[in-house]
């Protein structure tokens, strides 16, 4: 029998073998990578403590591991779901004037929107998690209260789109509307079974600092869904009163005629505030202070000056802050003398940077209708 034939009769006692040894090195390839990875973020994340209830569980900054994430998702697969059980929780009942009611469904609506995206089954998620913790009294007990906690500083936000720029990015009105629709339901009896009383979420492509402290009890699309271990985790916690009062949030006067309604209009800082916030900056830059923040600044552009300087005039401008927003219009007409900006004004803007370095994140874009750029990617949408 030559070897032609042998192979021929024989060939799965030659495949199989061959299978088997790559089948080991695509598993060693992997393997070699994942530990480093898990050891890493397990000896960094927080331990799991079950918060005694005598005790109000401390609600903590948004945080993450500094992981690839390819390795977040090796590291949120090793923590296992949790096999209590995960009753549903009660359904909401919204009260309160009609203006309150309507601030409260549209910053749910953001929250969802901007959180899920355009995704009716994670904006559904979304809700049922920011009403759980209006319920929870480790948080506040109003809807825009809770959505917008900790925006006010540069990180630290309990819901990321509230700090790190995302609420100024173009919205179509369909897409506002069904979230709009979405808060309302929850905000009036629809409850998200899946969730249960789950008061904490991330995508699975990160890893905050919390992620294994608390008990994982479900997945929706890529987002993974906690609750707080022992007590603080049982449907008898969530006894906080709504309170039918929701503030206004001038963030979301773009997008809703409710938070618009009534709204303080923002004053400019005088010259010895000026001073203290950029005392290197020229005068044509007219910093606006929103309450505590001095990260934001309204610029009117020297007409002489060249597009290519924009954005060496933003980073001077933004000096040595973690966190930075500098928009800026050709006009001194057009540019708002007070914050937030309108529709109208956005779309005029000549020339936006955003910086947040605790995301390693830093963006120019210029308007591209007033300024020929070499890459579209440079351009304002």
């Amino acid at each position: 029998m030559n070897v032609l034939t042998f192979l021929r009769s024989n060939w799965i006692y030659v495949v199989l073998p061959l299978v088997a040894v790559l089948a080991v090195a695509i598993t060693a390839t992997f393997m070699s990578r994942a530990p480093d990875a898990i050891s890493l973020a397990k000896r960094v994340v927080r331990p799991q403590r079950v918060v005694p209830k005598a005790e109000l569980p401390a609600v903590e900054p948004i945080t993450f591991q500094d992981l690839a994430p390819q390795d977040a998702r090796a590291f949120n697969a090793t923590i296992p779901f949790s096999t209590a059980p995960n009753p549903a929780a009660r359904p909401f009942a919204i009260f309160g004037d009609e203006a309150n009611r309507a601030r409260a469904v549209d910053c749910l609506a953001a929250a969802v929107l901007f959180e899920a995206g355009d995704d009716a089954t994670g904006e559904r998620a979304v809700a049922q998690v920011v009403l759980n913790r209006v319920r929870h009294p480790a948080f506040p007990n109003s809807v825009c209260a809770v959505v917008f906690q900790g925006a006010e500083r540069r990180t630290g936000c309990q819901f990321t789109f509230t700090c790190d720029g995302a609420i100024m990015r173009a919205v179509r009105p369909e897409v506002w509307e069904r979230a709009r629709a979405i808060a309302r339901a929850a905000l009036t009896g629809t409850v998200d079974k899946r969730v249960g009383h789950a008061t904490h979420y991330h995508t699975d492509w990160v890893v905050p600092y919390w992620s294994s402290s608390l008990d994982k009890i479900t997945e929706v699309h890529t987002h993974l869904f906690f609750r707080w271990s022992g007590w603080w985790g049982t449907p008898a916690a969530f006894r906080s009163l709504y309170t039918g009062a929701e503030p206004i949030v001038p963030q979301l006067a773009r997008l809703s005629e409710a938070h618009r309604s009534g709204a303080e209009a923002v004053k400019p800082p005088s010259p010895e505030q000026f001073s203290e916030i950029a005392p290197t900056v020229e005068a044509t830059v007219l910093p606006l202070v929103v309450e505590q923040d001095k990260d934001t600044f309204v610029v009117t552009l020297d007409e002489r000056a060249s597009p290519d300087s924009f954005l060496a005039l933003a980073i001077e401008t933004c000096g040595k802050r973690i966190f930075c927003k500098f928009m800026a219009w050709s006009s001194r007409e057009g540019t708002p003398a007070t914050l937030p900006i309108t529709p109208v004004q956005q779309r005029a803007m000549s020339f936006s940077y955003l910086r947040d370095r605790a995301f390693n994140f830093e963006r120019a874009r210029w308007n591209c209708a007033e300024f020929k750029r070499s890459e579209q990617t440079q351009c304002m949408t």
